[in-house]
């Protein structure tokens, strides 16, 4: 259908109905999640009545589902017909009462004036000690019965015990800004990155008078200031940061951490997190205070610093430059493949990818190029479409993608449970990885199986996930802070399952930027494997996946 957008929405839909009646082998016709997301990639292109068609039919093919009908609703409110949306927005709520989007929309269309705080607003409210703690409980519950492997890195007790710890320091005056800090050690404590939006809204909310007032790095244990701010005559770039507020840049550390979910036991996305959300994250380990004092390395007064002014988190790498997909061939033949997203879906722009992996491999080849690396560096994830189209170029032989592709509704299997062919023309010369903490989701399932099909080296720091993967995400609101709940609902393990589940893929060759590296912007990953490939060229007998 998608494939058809050029086409009108009658005969699109009279495809689906063609396809169901003679290739129901070729899709699973009984998840509705592809229906459902094709009709917002129409609603969100501004197709309201396109999309309004799509989801009639969702509808028809799902006369039980509630998301069926709070579908149908968006798409009419979209098209400007407010009866039409409360009608299905009632009938969506009937099915399912803790459908909280539907409620929303209905006080929202009978109550036009009505008005929801805003992030901003909401930081400071209060609520009721028995209402938090009613909350963390609840929170608890929600992890537990919605997260299939939430007690895989921590033992129920362990979990329990955190979310006692938490309600303990709950009193009347607690805002609700503290209260998402408390929440955040909870929703990490089950180690999924999956789950929970990763302090996006509490960056949001955190009004800029609170935050820390100078963008910092971390590296080694060691914090060094990146951009003095409004703070310039105060301290410089480069200063090495001892303590702030009277408490170690080691103890700080040790507090945030635990608020920031990564997947299983792995730390190198924790530094990388902090490093994005510094001016928040530390702000709220301090208990958000009126000012800031810091110790400089090498000063023995403390620094009391001037509020900031304006900024705008989350704080970017200097090497983040591609931006999506990109490809650098070089005069000696070696190509750098970036591949930061694996963000392609067949119900939105797939298309996007596999034309520009197609056209990468023929100007690889027509330029005769030796030695490929692939970069996936600063790459979330995405879809297991585009990083199996992108394998099926690398493979040496047919496979199989997934172990365990586990979730509800599921009838039948997956893409990538069954052998897959590679392409023939796929790629005949060497092939090197770069990776870093930051890799998610898919990212780790296209790791390990480079890594355990030994496809080639791979350089740069333990990867941010790993061939296990809790995905999928259900959104829930806690009763009385109404605070959003991300939750991870399914599970997607690739082949690779000789590999830990608690680290992320490892590394052939450790490498990481020093301090020096990072204020002179040297991509010292990317040096390295320049390195080793002429290396090999020099000695191509000798192995280069060894570790230095």
């Amino acid at each position: 259908m998608k494939e058809l957008d050029h086409k009108p929405v009658e005969e699109r839909i009279a495809r689906y109905y063609q396809l169901k009646k003679d290739s129901l082998d070729w899709y699973n016709f009984l998840d509705e999640d592809g229906l459902t997301m094709y009709g917002y990639s129409l609603l969100w292109s501004d197709k309201a009545q396109e999309a309004i068609a799509i989801f009639q039919v969702l509808a028809n093919e799902f006369p039980n589902s509630s998301n069926a009908y709070d579908c149908l609703g968006d798409a009419y409110l979209g098209n400007g017909d407010n009866t039409s949306a409360l009608k299905n927005y009632r009938i969506s709520l009937e099915m399912n009462p803790e459908n909280f989007h539907a409620e929303d929309q209905i006080l929202l269309i009978q109550f036009p004036d009505s008005v929801y705080p805003t992030p901003q607003e909401k930081f400071s409210q209060i609520f009721t000690a028995e209402q938090y703690q009613a909350d963390l409980d609840k929170l608890g519950e929600l992890l537990l019965k919605i997260h299939p492997s939430a007690l895989k890195f921590i033992s129920k007790e362990a979990f329990l015990a955190v979310i006692e710890s938490k309600k303990a320091l709950i009193t009347n005056h607690t805002t609700y800004g503290e209260f998402t800090w408390h929440c955040s050690e909870v929703v990490a404590s089950v180690h999924c990155s999956h789950t929970s939006g990763g302090f996006y809204y509490e960056n949001e909310m955190l009004p800029d008078a609170f935050r820390f007032p100078v963008q910092t790095h971390l590296v080694d244990g060691h914090l060094y200031v990146v951009d003095p701010l409004n703070n310039a005559g105060k301290v410089k770039r480069k200063d090495e940061i001892t303590h702030i507020n009277g408490v170690s840049i080691t103890n700080l550390v040790k507090a945030i951490y635990p608020h920031i979910s990564t997947q299983g036991m792995i730390q190198t996305t924790k530094r990388h997190v902090f490093n994005w959300w510094s001016t928040g994250m530390i702000a709220y380990a301090l208990g958000l205070p009126e000012k800031f004092t810091v110790t400089i390395k090498g000063k023995d007064q403390p620094i009391e610093l001037n509020p900031i002014e304006t900024f705008r988190a989350p704080y970017d790498d200097p090497l983040h430059q591609c931006r999506g997909l990109c490809l650098e061939i070089r005069k000696d033949k070696t190509a750098i493949l970036t591949i930061e997203s694996f963000n392609y879906y067949p119900w939105n722009n797939l298309s996007v990818f596999t034309h520009f992996i197609d056209s990468t491999f023929l100007e690889i080849k027509k330029k005769g190029v030796q030695d490929l690396i692939i970069d996936v560096r600063f790459n979330f994830g995405g879809s297991s479409e585009s990083s199996i189209y992108l394998l099926r170029y690398l493979a040496k032989k047919p496979f199989t993608y997934y172990s365990k592709a586990e979730f509800e509704g599921k009838t039948q299997p997956l893409y990538g449970e069954s052998k897959i062919t590679p392409f023939e023309k796929r790629y005949q010369g060497k092939l090197w990885f770069l990776m870093d903490g930051i890799g998610n989701s898919t990212t780790g399932h296209f790791m390990s199986l480079v890594k355990t099909w030994n496809l080639g080296p791979i350089i740069g720091e333990e990867l941010g996930s790993n061939q296990f993967c809790s995905a999928g995400q259900k959104i829930c609101r806690l009763k009385n802070t109404k605070m959003l709940v991300f939750i991870a609902n399914n599970v997607h393990q690739s082949t690779a399952v000789s590999l830990p589940d608690e680290t992320g893929i490892l590394p052939d060759y450790y490498v990481s930027q020093s301090i020096a590296d990072y204020f002179d912007e040297r991509d010292v990953v990317k040096e390295y494997a320049f390195d080793l490939i002429l290396k090999s060229r020099r000695n191509p007998k000798q192995s280069t996946v060894t570790s230095d």
